[in-house]
């Protein structure tokens, strides 16, 4: 790969969007994957409107993280143009309303396990190849939340992922990839905004800045 492929898995909004609009206008190629089109479509705007000397580029995939047959054409297809990775960010997410563990929402409590637990169990075996191949990255956003009061969905399932990501990173440590699990500071995202409505956002991290922190970690 003379060109640095990215994967950034949940790339429409907040700091995955961030992270890949950055690593575009850095000269990555990104393969930004959301089910949100209007979303990637802002992102892809916003590249093309800074029109940076050296910017990389972007190959927009609408899909759903949980759509195991369209994850597994999506890798081949890596595969198949560029040979591999050398970054996966995985910042999809499902934010299941805040509610009492004894009234959750069984619909809710589902996709919560589908988009947090099951595709990272599931992408896993189908990326690592990849950045194996690449000498690659991969990158999981942390947000402790569990055992907290009204997070039983999210917290219990965002803590299983990043469990998961532990056990990868343990397991790949001598030989690779590399496995980098970040943890992020308060950050004005549509995810926040629905766990705590009323908050002042102008307290908030700036999204891009912190973006840029995180990717400074690799």
């Amino acid at each position: 790969m003379t060109q640095k492929i990215a994967l950034v898995t949940g790339a429409s909004r907040g700091l995955g969007a961030a992270m890949a609009e950055q690593l575009a206008l850095r000269g990555w190629h990104v393969v930004a994957v959301a089910r949100t089109v209007g979303g990637l479509e802002d992102l892809d705007d916003r590249v093309k409107r800074a029109g940076l000397p050296g910017a990389g580029g972007l190959t927009l995939a609408p899909m759903d993280v949980t759509n195991d047959d369209a994850m597994r054409h999506l890798c081949r297809s890596i595969h198949d143009r560029w040979g591999g990775l050398a970054l996966w960010v995985h910042a999809a997410v499902h934010a299941a309303p805040l509610s009492p563990a004894g009234s959750l929402d069984q619909k809710d409590w589902e996709k919560s396990i589908a988009t947090n637990v099951r595709a990272t169990g599931m992408l896993i075996p189908m990326v690592e190849p990849l950045l194996r191949a690449g000498e690659g990255t991969a990158l999981f956003l942390d947000d402790p939340r569990a055992g907290k009061p009204f997070f039983g969905a999210y917290g219990a399932t965002k803590a299983a992922q990043t469990a998961l990501a532990q056990s990868w990173q343990a397991e790949t440590a001598k030989h690779g990839p590399r496995v980098v699990i970040a943890t992020p500071v308060g950050l004005p995202t549509a995810t926040r905004a629905r766990f705590f409505p009323g908050e002042d956002r102008t307290k908030l991290a700036d999204v891009q800045t912190e973006a840029a922190r995180i990717l400074g970690l690799l």
